[in-house]
């Protein structure tokens, strides 16, 4: 059985094509910006069977035409990989393209986690994975955790031959000095399999959601990047061939 939080039928920006997008419940990071607090909570949300899943999800199949296909999201999907890896079989019997939407944060290269991970890979097509930020410190004072396995995880994908694209979130004044990117910018030319680099830009969408759980929102006052730190981001993390 498997914590979903919600489902997306017509996913437009979570892999390639329309997607049917899984958001499962639960997350150990805390993330000054997280929109979806609401999953963080490891035993809440609505329990599924992979198969009742998978049969709602197939529904949509029409949607996602030649290159669409499931995509995996969180919470952090990486806390429920049996479950995950059973979703994702069923897809691929039918050549159902996946795409694991992660984090990274609970990647380790101890049992039973290692096992599970690398049983799981061999059902995934593409990780979208979210570098939040190189600088260990401040991926501590940005997330409540260190980013070493979660670099660990992205190398590992590129030496198994495994299709990544890396999504950054610009938070001004928190992940957009120059520094930082060219240094995400330099690891991720590194990676072999590196397939898309993305700019996030920050957005306050998910405010709401703090007040309703009555969280204090800790960047509260921090503003949306404008359209030139945007182009000014993307460009500094430009590689040539991605």
């Amino acid at each position: 059985m498997g914590r979903v939080h919600s489902l997306e039928t017509f996913g437009l920006v979570d892999g390639p094509g329309v997607r049917s997008v899984v958001f499962l419940q639960g997350c150990r990071m805390r993330c000054r910006y997280c929109h979806n607090p609401e999953t963080w909570k490891i035993d809440a949300g609505e329990l599924w069977t992979a198969q009742k899943l998978f049969e709602r999800l197939y529904r949509y199949r029409n949607y996602w035409k030649n290159n669409g296909g499931i995509t995996v999201s969180g919470g952090e999907p990486l806390l429920q990989p049996l479950f995950v890896t059973e979703l994702f079989t069923l897809a691929k019997q039918k050549g159902i393209h996946t795409a694991l939407d992660t984090a990274g944060n609970p990647f380790t290269m101890e049992q039973p986690f290692w096992g599970q991970f690398q049983t799981l890979m061999e059902v995934t097509d593409l990780v979208i994975l979210d570098l939040k930020e190189m600088d260990e410190e401040g991926h501590r004072k940005l997330t409540g955790c260190g980013n070493q396995n979660i670099l660990q995880m992205a190398e590992w994908l590129s030496e198994h031959g495994k299709d990544v694209w890396i999504r950054h979130v610009l938070v001004p004044g928190w992940t957009d000095q120059e520094e930082d990117l060219l240094a995400l910018r330099h690891f991720a030319e590194g990676l072999k399999t590196l397939r898309r680099l993305e700019v996030l830009p920050y957005h306050t969408l998910g405010l709401f959601k703090w007040e309703k759980l009555g969280i204090e929102y800790p960047l509260k006052g921090v503003r949306t990047p404008t359209a030139e730190e945007v182009a000014r981001a993307e460009n500094l993390l430009k590689i040539r061939n991605v």
